[in-house]
């Protein structure tokens, strides 16, 4: 029995656990379970609460919170930005930090993050430091080809900036993009396309590692700003960033970014895991 709780930051949805002494860590079988859309709960991702003690590699501070995340298909992300926001709501919703706190710090495999519940549902992310070399990378899309900005937020992302809305709207992203050189990204890449859509406002398609195509990714959405920023020749700045699943705001300031945006918990729930012989089944399957 696992109990759960299901959220969502603009669309981007997760399922979320609390396992403060790691008795319940996952493997990529579980994960893909937990985020199956018919025989599990459903999800781009899982979310779970665990001291960064018991996390290999965490140097900060033992007792904070880690947000384990987990991409859809098991593999393990270093850092989502709608996930921290809603795991921020989570950790306060479920008791987990003092309601009169006025940040939350979270441990995340890209470092720590520190978030704000600035009110009307939505959350506030130091996103730390962005950085986007001036080179290019080729992305493709069945017979499309592209130079795309590489961008790491954390975690690796290839930002391809379009023309136009239409042009970014009638993309096939059912399939995968490609990218060369491959060794640019060995481990997988985010791939957003992006175009302007108003003064310091653009709008987004994302193909996810580990996922597919997702209504959102968080980000994706700092990636986006950065590379579009940088193409107009501005460091510092403000910019709204639409995606299929709501819109957020992407803060500069010289490096360093912050994202605001929604983040919902929808429900809470207990499920039953698999039987044993389903169980080890899936998991031969890693």
């Amino acid at each position: 029995m696992v109990r759960f709780a299901k959220g969502h930051g603009t669309r981007n949805d997760f399922v979320l656990l609390t396992d403060e002494h790691d008795q319940q860590p996952l493997s990529a079988a579980d994960v893909r379970h937990l985020a199956d859309r018919r025989g599990g709960i459903g999800g781009d991702g899982v979310l779970r609460a665990v001291r960064g003690r018991h996390i290999e590699g965490w140097s900060g501070d033992p007792d904070l919170w880690f947000m384990d995340y987990r991409n859809a298909d098991g593999s393990v992300a270093e850092m989502c930005g709608n996930g921290v926001r809603v795991f921020a709501h989570y950790l306060r919703e479920q008791g987990l930090v003092p309601e009169d706190a006025d940040h939350i710090d979270i441990g995340t495999r890209a470092g720590l993050r520190t978030a704000w519940i600035v009110g009307d549902g939505r959350v506030r992310v130091a996103m730390g430091r962005v950085q986007a070399p001036h080179e290019t990378v080729c992305v493709s899309l069945e017979d499309q080809s592209w130079d795309a900005a590489p961008v790491d937020v954390g975690n690796p992302h290839a930002v391809v900036l379009l023309p136009t809305t239409d042009s970014v709207a009638a993309l096939d992203l059912s399939v995968s993009p490609r990218w060369e050189p491959a060794d640019a990204f060995p481990y997988g890449v985010n791939v957003e396309f992006v175009a302007p859509h108003g003064d310091h406002r653009i709008r987004m398609r994302v193909y996810e590692r580990g996922v597919g195509e997702t209504e959102s990714c968080g980000t994706g959405t700092v990636a986006a700003a950065r590379a579009t920023a940088n193409a107009a020749g501005e460091r510092d700045g403000v910019w709204t960033v639409e995606v299929p699943g709501g819109e957020v705001e992407v803060a500069f300031v010289g490096d360093e970014a912050w994202l605001t945006g929604p983040a919902v918990i929808v429900a809470h729930g207990d499920m039953e895991w698999p039987v044993a012989s389903e169980r080890r089944e899936e998991e031969g399957n890693d």
